[in-house]
C-alpha cells in the first residue's frame, strides 16, 4: 500500500533503577536506535485493518481488524491487543468522533519478548500515529500516559510506566514515577550501549506480580508488629506502592526485617539499595560531582578503586559502569529475576571490556545493557556475547524519541 503517514518509535534500555517505576520510585531509561515503524493509509470506514510484517515471518498470528469503539482483548499476548487496546482508551477520553479507520503494516527491528520495549514502541507510534493524522491535540506526556493505559489497564499487564515514557520521549530521561509523572531530560547524553539479546524469552506478566505480592507481604508483617516504631510506619503502608522509599533509611529499618521471610526481606532490601545507586547514579548524569565518601558507602573499597584507575577522561563513564554492576547483582541477589546463562554474557561482556552490564527489562532472560567506550569496543563485546550464547546484539547510541517519518494532509 502507498502509505500516507509513517510513523517511528524507539526502543528503549532500562537503564538504571530496574523494578522500581511500579513502586512509585524514579527510572531512568535510555532510548535505542532500534526502532518500530507504522504505516498507514484511510480505509474509508471506521475499521483498523493491521498487518504485521515480523510476525508474519515467523509464521505467527500476524494480522487483526477491529472498528473504533470499545474492543474486546482476544486471547493470550496477541499483538493486535495493544493497538485495540488504545483504540478502547481513546475513546473512553472522548476522541471516537474523530478517528477514523486506517490499514497499517507494522515493521519492527525491536525483537519480541527481549526486554527492549517492544510492547509499548508499538502503543507509542500507534498513539501517535492517531495523534497526528486526526489532530488530536495529545502532548508527548499524553501519549505515553494513554499508550501505558492501553498495556496496563486495557490489556491487564502490570507494567509500570518506564516503557511508555522511555520511547515516547527519547534521549535519557528520569520519569518521576508518582503523579504527576514529571520528564527531566538528563544532559549526559555522551553515551555508547551495546544491547545484547540473550535469547531467553520471558513474560513480565509472571514476574511482577509475585514481587509485588512479596513486597505486599512484608509490608503486613512490618505494619503488624508491635516492635515497629510509629515514625516508621508513618513511611510505611499495605501495598509496594505504598511506602515513601525514598525517605526509608536501610539502617533504621535494618533491625526489623528478621521478622520477615526470607523473599519479603530481599526485595525490600533491594528497593531500598537500588534507589539509593540511582541516586548516585543521576548526580553523574546531571554533571553533579560525586565524592569519593559517596561511592564508597553505596558501592564499596573494591568498586572505587577500579574507579579510580584509567583515563581521568572516563571518570565519569567507569562510575556509571560499577553502579550498573552493583545493581544487576542486586537483580540477581535480591530480587532474583536473573539467571546463570544472564549472568555469564554480562561477565562476558565486561570481559570484553564493557564499563558495566546489567539486565534490561523484568528479567528471567530478555536483554543485557552494557556500556562501552565507542562502538569499536560495543562490536567486541556482542562478539564475546555471542560467543557466550546471546541471540544477537547491537551498538546503540541515545535514541530519539517517537516522531512522524511521512505525512500526507487529509
Amino acid at each position: 500500500m502507498e502509505a500516507q503517514f509513517i510513523v517511528s518509535s524507539p526502543g528503549r534500555a532500562d537503564f538504571l533503577n530496574t523494578h522500581q517505576d511500579y513502586k512509585g520510585l524514579p527510572v531512568v531509561p535510555v532510548a535505542i536506535n532500534l526502532r518500530l515503524y507504522i504505516s498507514a493509509k484511510l480505509s474509508g470506514d471506521k475499521t483498523f485493518n493491521v498487518r504485521s510484517v515480523d510476525l508474519e515471518r515467523l509464521g505467527e498470528p500476524c494480522m487483526d481488524s477491529f472498528d473504533v469503539g470499545v474492543n474486546d482483548m482476544l486471547g493470550g499476548r496477541f499483538f493486535g491487543n495493544y493497538l485495540r487496546g488504545v483504540v478502547n482508551v481513546l475513546v473512553k477520553k472522548g476522541f471516537g468522533d474523530k478517528i477514523r479507520g486506517m490499514d497499517l503494516t507494522v515493521r519492527s527491528e525491536i525483537p519480541i519478548g527481549s526486554g527492549l520495549a517492544s510492547s509499548a514502541a508499538l502503543e507509542v507510534a500507534f498513539t501517535e500515529l492517531l495523534n497526528h493524522a486526526f489532530n488530536l491535540g495529545l502532548s508527548r506526556k499524553d501519549v505515553a500516559e494513554i499508550s501505558f493505559a492501553a498495556e496496563n489497564v486495557e490489556v491487564g499487564i502490570p507494567c509500570g510506566r518506564l516503557d511508555q515514557y522511555g520511547s515516547a520521549f527519547g534521549g535519557i530521561i528520569k520519569l518521576d514515577c508518582r503523579p504527576p509523572y514529571d520528564v527531566e531530560p538528563l544532559p549526559f547524553r555522551d553515551l555508547t550501549f551495546a544491547i545484547i539479546d540473550s535469547g531467553i524469552r520471558h513474560s513480565t506478566g509472571e514476574i511482577h506480580p509475585r514481587r509485588q505480592m512479596e513486597i505486599n507481604a512484608g509490608l503486613e508483617t512490618l505494619m503488624k508488629s508491635n516492635a515497629v516504631p510509629r515514625e516508621l510506619k508513618a513511611k510505611l503502608g499495605y501495598r509496594f506502592d505504598q511506602p515513601r522509599w525514598e525517605d526509608i533509611g536501610e539502617e533504621e529499618i535494618q533491625d526489623y526485617l528478621s521478622i520477615l521471610s526470607e523473599p519479603s526481606r530481599k526485595r525490600i532490601l533491594f528497593t531500598l539499595r537500588m534507589h539509593r545507586l540511582t541516586m548516585v547514579a543521576l548526580r553523574v548524569l546531571r554533571f553533579e560531582g560525586v565524592t569519593a565518601e559517596d561511592l564508597i558507602s553505596n558501592l564499596g573499597e573494591e568498586s572505587w578503586r577500579r574507579v579510580q584507575k584509567g583515563p581521568s577522561e572516563e571518570f565519569s563513564y567507569r562510575i556509571l559502569g560499577e553502579i550498573m554492576n552493583a545493581q544487576h547483582a542486586l537483580l540477581r541477589d535480591l530480587y532474583d529475576v536473573s539467571l546463570p546463562e544472564i549472568d555469564h554474557i554480562c561477565d562476558a561482556a565486561l570481559n570484553a571490556g564493557a564499563y558495566g552490564a546489567k539486565l534490561s527489562g523484568a528479567g528471567m532472560g530478555g536483554s543485557i545493557i552494557a556500556l562501552v567506550k565507542n562502538r569499536e569496543i560495543g562490536e567486541r563485546v556482542i562478539d564475546a556475547c555471542l560467543s557466550e550464547g546471546a541471540r544477537g546484539g547491537w551498538v546503540s547510541e541515545v535514541g530519539e524519541g517517537v516522531r512522524i517519518e511521512k505525512t500526507t494532509k487529509i
